[in-house]
């Protein structure tokens, strides 16, 4: 049984944690904002590190193979009883986001936490 210290609210795949260090290698450290929909859909958005600035309305849901990964606090209230699992497909990549002209882009699969899950994430002050 897991602790909600062990409840990740994102994960990447291991096809999204080659991309990440792949876009690593050519752009230094880098940081992930889910998009709320605007230009790019819904589509997960890779940045520099330092061309993404985070706000006081984001927050941090954690990090995937070592990228911090960012929601706005309005759009997590929609997500909140949601894991995120960025994984990848073959396809452009959002206007703005680094994976664009790399043949794959980053894409968000979603599963509802158990009851379980939400439970302790509650009691942790997590969710």
């Amino acid at each position: 049984m897991s602790t909600a210290a062990t409840i990740a609210k994102v994960l990447s795949t291991p096809a999204a944690d080659a991309l990440i260090e792949r876009l690593r290698e050519k752009h230094g450290p880098v940081l992930f904002h889910q998009s709320g929909g605007c230009c790019d859909g819904s589509a997960p958005m890779c940045y520099p590190q330092g061309d993404f600035i985070v706000g006081d309305g984001d927050m941090k849901l954690g990090e995937i193979a070592g990228a911090s990964f960012y929601m706005s606090r309005a759009q997590y209230e929609y997500w909140k009883h949601t894991q995120l699992i960025i994984d990848v497909v073959e396809g452009r990549g959002g206007m703005f986001s680094l994976d664009n002209g790399e043949g794959q882009r980053f894409l968000t699969r979603s599963r509802l936490f158990t009851d379980d899950e939400i439970e302790r994430l509650q009691e942790a002050g997590r969710l």
